[in-house]
């Protein structure tokens, strides 16, 4: 028995005090067969047993069922007598059955011949460590998600000297490498030749190395040599010493969102472009009206003054009603239109429709047929609009049929909507224009002469108009020549009301009305258009004068346009509210018609504001209901 080791050989009782006392390691002996044979202060605190409890036990109840299974106990001892030693971590169990992450170490003893004798075993319990591990373990996976999830972003990161160390799906995606093309090639290749020649990567570490941080926008370089706009976030990153360690990188596409934006800025340029031009536009177009207005009034007028005043009628109408559409589209894309929803009849916007283009109808001998339902339908909407939608409409039938050509208007009630057909024979829309045919600009085929015109405005307004009127627009055709087109509109219908609003017109009072605007032309003949309703005028042709003359005499309503060369009409109307306890009503005549100019007249005071050429009937209304107004205030 001198072969086997017993405690009492020891001789270095320090040794041995030493071994015994240390708390923070299970360190005791066994045998050949893994039975116990010491039991230190270390191993009684980390496993909970005394050493009566077990010395003199096997190991393998250290060990939990499912290595047990796996007889895990008895192959460390086997590795351990084989090769002198085996170092292993996991589960062990304590007394109280609860589990610990253990470290352990197994070391095989020999006697003095190189006889193995038994094994001292070593515990140490990382349960704290390792559950930090998991954490960070945790933490780093779901970062790791975090960043592999993300593919609107291109996450990762370079080293101090800018080469690629790590690579995300959504940089993949984003710049078309996969992370075995790009990781350790410098970040320089996203980059154009143009760019990189001067230096300007390098810049952007320099700077975000000096600053922390660096962010940037501007053209980057896929893998298939594209190009697209890009936001960059470059941001250095330092060790808890203070020490440089490389850079995150975080690129974001922003080639949509930057066209979007150009599209808005072009869209604003656009707007304000057409309410530019439309005010410029409608300023001659207003003296030619009131014009021909005066010779339509004309007792007793030459055959060549008819000719030439049906003529410039017709022509100027067709010019408004370009100049209308043009602003209309600016508007409705701007989102700027303003629409009234009152009941409005459905056979009077036809017949309103039809009278429009009824002088072009004319002219080409077309001949137009109006089949009504015979439940008289209404809807709810605004007049203007639905009657510039189907005179929009009448005027494509009639530009594109040939002269004799037939027209043909009906309407049909289906349950809670109403369909509104214009038919024609003319040529037809071909197949492969009519998924586009209501697109903006876009004009059915003509001659090489371009002979029928146009500015592709008309059928884009009518689709505009009809969807914020909650209906639809159709467009069908066989495109064969003489079958010609129909278009279908289908409004919701409403009540009709049961009372009618509409007032008897009545003769003016004879008041004064001032016209004022800087276009002599439009002012002179705009009076003399109201001098043949009844009204006594005066007429001045700048701001300053307005102003005095509205200081001086009594008015009852200043015609006043806005875009006056000293003061604007605007400005006329705050210095008079200021200086004057009760001013004249106000009516602002201008070539601009956005709604944003229609608010800022609103705010400044004015009752109503009507765009050049001023439609005669529509002012002589609000020139009465500012008598009225006048009238009723009157002390009996």
């Amino acid at each position: 028995m001198s072969a086997a080791l017993d405690l009492q050989t020891l001789q270095d009782a320090h040794y041995r005090q030493m071994v015994m006392t240390v708390s923070d390691y299970a360190i005791f002996f066994i045998d050949l067969s893994g039975v116990v044979l010491s039991w230190n202060a270390g191993a009684r605190l980390l496993k909970g047993y005394d050493a009566n409890e077990v010395i003199g036990q096997h190991i393998s109840k250290f060990y939990p069922a499912e290595l047990m299974q796996q007889r895990w106990p008895e192959h460390e001892l086997s590795v351990a007598r084989s090769i002198g030693r085996i170092e292993d971590e996991g589960w062990r169990i304590r007394k109280d059955g609860t589990r610990f992450w253990a470290n352990i170490v197994i070391t095989r003893l020999d006697d003095a011949d190189g006889v193995p004798i038994g094994f001292s075993k070593i515990t140490r319990d990382l349960t704290e460590r390792r559950r930090q591990e998991e954490l960070l373990r945790a933490s780093e996976e779901r970062f790791r998600l975090l960043v592999e999830g993300v593919n609107d972003y291109a996450i990762f990161m370079l080293d101090p000297c800018g080469y690629v160390v790590s690579w995300s799906r959504g940089a993949q995606q984003s710049k078309g490498y996969a992370a075995t093309e790009i990781i350790g090639k410098h970040f320089s290749v996203f980059y154009p030749a143009d760019v990189v020649a001067r230096g300007w990567p390098e810049e952007e570490l320099r700077n975000a190395v000096r600053d922390g941080h660096f962010e940037d926008e501007g053209w980057r370089v896929r893998k298939d040599g594209t190009r697209f706009w890009a936001n960059v976030v470059i941001t250095t990153l330092r060790d808890a010493a203070g020490v440089h360690r490389g850079f995150a990188k975080v690129t974001r596409d922003l080639t949509e969102s930057r066209r979007a934006m150009k599209l808005e800025d072009e869209g604003r340029k656009i707007t304000n472009f057409l309410a530019m031009l439309g005010h410029e536009l409608r300023n001659p177009l207003a003296p030619i009206s009131n014009a021909v207005t005066l010779l339509e009034r004309e007792a007793d007028p030459s055959k060549v003054v008819r000719f030439s005043r049906e003529i410039i009628g017709r022509q100027l109408r067709q010019l408004t009603r370009l100049v209308d559409d043009l602003l209309d589209v600016g508007r409705i894309t701007s989102g700027r239109i303003h629409l009234e929803s009152k009941p409005v009849r459905v056979q009077d916007l036809v017949r309103d429709a039809i009278e429009v283009v009824k002088p072009l109808c004319d002219q080409k001998n077309h001949a137009v047929d109006v089949v009504d339902d015979a439940s008289d339908p209404w809807i709810a909407g605004d007049a203007v609009r639905l009657v510039q939608v189907l005179s929009n409409l009448l005027h494509n039938a009639t530009k594109f049929t040939p002269l004799g050509g037939h027209i043909r208007v009906q309407t049909l009630v289906r349950g809670d909507r109403v369909d509104i057909l214009v038919q024609d024979d003319g040529p037809g829309i071909a197949a492969a224009d009519l998924p586009t045919i209501f697109d903006l600009f876009v004009q059915g085929a003509q001659d090489s002469a371009r002979s029928l015109g146009g500015l592709g405005l008309g059928l884009s307004l009518v689709q505009q108009l009809v969807a914020l009127h909650g209906g639809t627009v159709s467009a069908f055709s066989t495109g064969r020549p003489g079958e010609g087109s129909e278009f279908l509109v289908q409004l919701p219908t409403t009540p009709a009301p049961t009372t009618s609003n509409a007032a008897s017109p009545s003769k003016p009072d004879i008041e004064t009305v001032l016209v004022v605007d800087d276009n002599q032309d439009a002012a002179n003949t705009l009076a003399m258009i109201l001098e043949g309703m009844g009204y006594v005028t005066s007429v001045v042709y700048n701001g300053t004068d307005a102003l005095e003359a509205m200081k001086t005499q009594p008015l009852a309503a200043v015609l006043l346009d806005l875009g006056l060369p000293d003061l604007s009409g605007l400005d006329v109307a705050i210095a008079v509210k200021a200086a004057l306890a009760f001013p004249p009503p106000l009516v602002a005549i201008t070539g601009y018609g956005q709604e944003n100019d229609r608010a800022a007249s609103r705010d400044a005071g004015f009752l109503a504001h009507l765009t050049k050429p001023v439609d005669v009937e529509r002012l002589h209304g609000v020139l009465q209901q500012i008598l009225k107004g006048r009238r009723e205030r009157r002390p009996a």
